[in-house]
């Protein structure tokens, strides 16, 4: 503390703490201008009960799982910790894929949904603000699972920064952008029963409609962050409308998806400065013929950039995935690959072309100036 306050008396300074009690030394020397708590949720409201006249900050929050794309059919709100105990393995080992349901139910044994800890910070005004591992997933620590499982699962975007379906949760709550946003997809088997979910705001009730017919109106009710329908499956189009006062603010669809058919690809900038080091971040997505996104879809993609720049890296977001970062090709991964392109240097054009065996091949221009 007074090393950092030798630098810097402007910001002020926390631990993250696992361990809350008044016997933790670290929090009894009283050093720090806020007191960090990781987890410990149940404790929260009790914080100045322990900690009479203190500052509190959450250090460390949530630790729920996804796997980006994937959802196990098992209803919404069947909570599962994953594994039961941090030095255990997964009763009944999980999935065969090493796969975790992207609903918000799957936790680590420390931790709780997303949803479960905003609503806990939304009913505390006393806890200045909360940091939720992970903003990313990220390399290492692989959770719940063992090898061949390299990364961790915690996170609220893929490796590849792709956002998973908690992210439109996080932008619902704590954005005035107007959000709507169902899921799953919508590519099942006849008889499967599936839990439809939006996240909203800015509304006041979402209505969800199959192949047009409605399937009834839902409202946040309590404290609730979301919506939700059981619905048996049907292929076709599932579309959510979301109203203010009965006038319709959004709507969002998800299609039943075909065969892949063709690529599509979608440069986070169009224009990038010529200066050796800007990037673009290049979205690649196999559809299918009519334009849907395939949900599985796996394609291996060949990728070729020529012209003012160069392919600096590729990524899927797959956390089992051992392919390098580094070639000029990636298997899709649930229907998304990412390439990473650079300025050389000089101004010009690159140009971005992916192909892949029997789909329609697709190329990108990015501008360097």
């Amino acid at each position: 503390m007074a090393i950092v306050k030798g630098l810097d008396t402007t910001r002020a300074i926390t631990s993250a703490n696992n361990e809350i009690h008044e016997y933790n030394n670290l929090l009894k020397s009283g050093a720090f201008d806020l007191i960090g708590y990781n987890y410990n949720d149940s404790s929260w409201a009790s914080f100045h009960d322990r900690w009479p006249g203190k500052k509190f900050i959450v250090t460390e929050s949530t630790s729920a799982l996804a796997t980006r794309g994937h959802y196990d059919l098992v209803p919404f709100d069947t909570l599962r910790k994953w594994p039961e105990a941090w030095d255990k393995p997964i009763k009944g080992g999980g999935n065969a894929d090493f796969t975790v349901s992207a609903y918000d139910h799957v936790i680590a044994p420390w931790g709780s949904t997303h949803e479960e800890s905003l609503r806990m910070l939304k009913k505390s005004p006393h806890v200045s603000g909360m940091f939720v591992w992970t903003g990313f997933d990220y390399l290492g620590e692989p959770t719940p699972y063992p090898w061949p499982a390299r990364s961790s699962y915690f996170g609220i975007i893929d490796l590849a920064g792709f956002p998973k379906d908690v992210y439109y949760l996080y932008k619902s709550v704590w954005t005035d952008t107007p959000v709507l946003h169902i899921y799953s997809h919508w590519n099942w088997k006849s008889g499967d029963t599936v839990d439809v979910v939006a996240y909203y705001n800015q509304a006041d009730e979402v209505e969800l409609y199959l192949n047009g017919k409605s399937l009834g109106i839902q409202k946040k009710i309590k404290d609730e962050m979301h919506v939700k329908w059981r619905v048996p499956f049907s292929p076709g189009q599932l579309k959510a409308i979301s109203r203010k006062d009965g006038k319709e603010v959004l709507s969002a669809q998800v299609n039943t998806a075909g065969k892949p058919a063709k690529i599509e690809l979608l440069a986070d900038r169009s224009k990038i400065n010529a200066d050796g080091k800007d990037l673009s971040f290049v979205t690649v997505r196999i559809l299918d013929a009519l334009g849907v996104m395939v949900p599985d879809a796996d394609n291996l993609i060949n990728l070729k950039v020529t012209g003012a720049g160069f392919l600096n890296a590729v990524d899927n977001g797959d956390p089992v995935s051992h392919e390098s970062f580094k070639v000029n090709n990636r298997k899709a991964f649930n229907g998304l690959a990412l390439a990473i392109v650079q300025s050389k240097g000089t101004s010009g054009v690159i140009n971005v072309q992916a192909t892949s065996a029997g789909l329609m091949s697709k190329s990108i221009e990015v501008v360097v100036k």
